[in-house]
């Protein structure tokens, strides 16, 4: 009977250290209550302000995520004074023509930029990645990905995506005798041409040949 006991034992050991593991995963951060919006970002008499794209309100913006959104803004803004920014907040309500505020929980994007908000690719795009030396950038939508490199046409592909956990994955493709993978990251990434923020760092691998660079959602995608 003890040796039965024992047995049984052992037996749910796995069980337990499954249930130990899974209750370890991180949580993902709650969206409830916060908007995703576009717009501009301007500097009046000290505070932040976000004006949405084609909107006529303002919002001060409240850093309560930490996204150290003043100090990207002082270093991007220069002469030019307005920046695009792609952000997640809890909006206040206004009534048009009127101030309220935001309290800012993720920057996606920040960027000099008087075009962004016209930008018609933008609501259909899963993932934008660039980077430098030399050139490159990956369009991704759900009909695939667009592969652009300087000096070389355009490679349209599809393409499969693995979750590597923490927020992590892998867009991949052996299309046209090419194998091409896209690691994208969850990590604050400055271009180091333009000094863009993007929320997310990225490899590309060419046929072994790799590439890093910067990375962001389109409208499509937003974790």
């Amino acid at each position: 009977m003890r040796a039965a006991r024992t047995l049984a034992l052992f037996a749910l050991l796995p069980v337990f250290a499954a249930c130990q593991l899974f209750e370890s995963e991180p949580a993902k951060p709650s969206t409830v209550g916060l908007t995703r919006m576009q717009g501009e970002l301007t500097a009046v008499d000290g505070k932040l302000l976000f004006q949405p794209c084609g909107d006529q309100r303002s919002y001060v913006v409240n850093d309560t995520g930490g996204t150290s959104v003043l100090q990207e803004a002082a270093s991007l803004a220069g002469q030019q004074g307005i920046l695009f920014a792609d952000l997640r907040g809890k909006f206040s309500g206004v009534a048009s023509g009127t101030q309220g505020s935001v309290d800012l929980q993720q920057l996606y994007r920040v960027e000099r930029s008087t075009s962004a908000c016209s930008d018609p690719d933008f609501k259909r795009m899963i993932l934008r990645a660039n980077g430098h030396k030399p050139a490159w950038a990956m369009n991704v939508t759900a009909k695939g990905m667009v592969l652009e490199r300087e000096g070389q046409p355009p490679l349209a592909v599809p393409y499969v995506e693995e979750q590597l956990g923490d927020g992590r994955f892998n867009l991949m493709t052996e299309a046209n005798n090419q194998h091409i993978e896209l690691w994208v990251a969850p990590q604050r990434c400055v271009d180091s041409v333009s000094g863009s923020l993007q929320h997310m760092s990225a490899e590309l691998r060419v046929n072994g040949q790799v590439q890093r660079g910067c990375a962001a959602f389109g409208g499509s995608r937003d974790d």
